[in-house]
């Protein structure tokens, strides 16, 4: 049941909260313009094959279940390492890739846990599953 749309042009304004600067780094550019000068409604079914979202399940129940696996994995992994990941996509997507290398090296010289990097190791040859320590959670990053 789920759609998207750039509602803004419907309503006589032009998109204001970033949809316009983002969404050209998600899928097509002619994609994003159609959406953008015409406010139509891009269906779930669409969005996935454009690449916009991973998947579409077929009730809430099987959606729940799915991202909570998907949680699960993710909660995993290396809490640094996670976090590290996360700030390196979002800085990656407004800059150049030049930029993206040089915040990396930045992060990894700042923030890698050899000891994280450790127990992944030696999980994996003891055949367990990792046990990371806690972090307290944080707002911002580097």
């Amino acid at each position: 049941d789920a759609f998207f749309c750039i509602q803004e042009i419907n309503i006589g304004m032009t998109a204001d909260v970033g949809t316009l600067q983002r969404m050209p780094k998600l899928v097509p550019e002619g994609v994003v313009r159609e959406l953008a000068y015409t406010g139509r409604n891009m269906s779930a079914s669409e969005a996935k094959e454009r690449g916009f979202v991973n998947d579409i399940y077929e009730d809430q129940d099987a959606m729940d279940d799915a991202v909570l696996e998907i949680a699960q994995e993710i909660a995993s992994k290396s809490p640094m390492a996670i976090w590290g990941t996360k700030q390196t996509l979002n800085y990656g997507r407004d800059h150049s890739v030049a930029d993206g290398l040089e915040y990396i090296a930045t992060w990894n010289a700042a923030m890698f846990d050899p000891d994280d990097m450790a127990e992944a190791f030696m999980a994996q040859t003891e055949n367990r599953d990792a046990q990371f320590p806690d972090h307290r959670p944080t707002t911002r990053g580097i």
